[in-house]
């Protein structure tokens, strides 16, 4: 406190005689340890030191919670268009080795022996037509029909139901000649 006055002390003499400055030099103050201890505290009191209050807090959660809603949004239709797109890569593959298997044995698998067939090695295809039969991306397996038109294979969907809109429609081989 001594030192403050002591200070202020000064800049009022200095600033009534503004005429009469004298040479500028260094001079020292002298302050105890109580008094920049004071001056200490009052700079970080807890006042100065506030966090933030509550309904800051609520007022971030709930615009952090709307910005991981749209983003949530968003990539479900990216991740069922991915796996839509993987479905009828899938298809393409299956039919394929259909063909390649009618080529080389001149004819379709039957319905009995199914997909599972292709992985089988024959003669002319010692490692098999397919090295495994895939699962649609929902973990569900392919559906193989054989009717005098040809093959079809389909995949049931996320549902693994017959029909369905959205990400719960069926996939059919037909679909990629259209």
């Amino acid at each position: 406190m001594l030192c403050e006055l002591g200070l202020l002390w000064r800049v009022m003499i200095a600033r009534a005689t503004a005429r009469q400055r004298p040479p500028k030099r260094h001079i020292r103050r002298r302050c105890d340890r109580q008094s920049v201890k004071r001056l200490d505290n009052r700079l970080h009191s807890p006042t100065k030191r506030r966090g933030f209050s509550l309904v800051e807090l609520i007022v971030v959660m709930v615009i952090l919670g709307m910005l991981a809603g749209l983003v949530a949004v968003r990539t479900r239709g990216y991740l069922i268009n991915s796996r839509k797109n993987a479905v009828k890569a899938e298809i393409a593959t299956i039919l394929n080795a259909l063909e390649t298997f009618r080529i080389d044995q001149g004819r379709y698998p039957t319905e009995d022996e199914g997909l599972e067939i292709l992985r089988e090695e024959t003669e002319t295809w010692p490692e098999g037509f397919l090295t495994k039969v895939p699962i649609d991306p929902w973990k569900n397996p392919y559906l193989y029909f054989v009717s005098e038109e040809g093959v079809e294979v389909i995949s049931l969907g996320a549902d693994g139901r017959e029909g369905g809109e959205g990400e719960d429609a069926d996939f059919s081989s037909t679909m990629l000649e259209e």
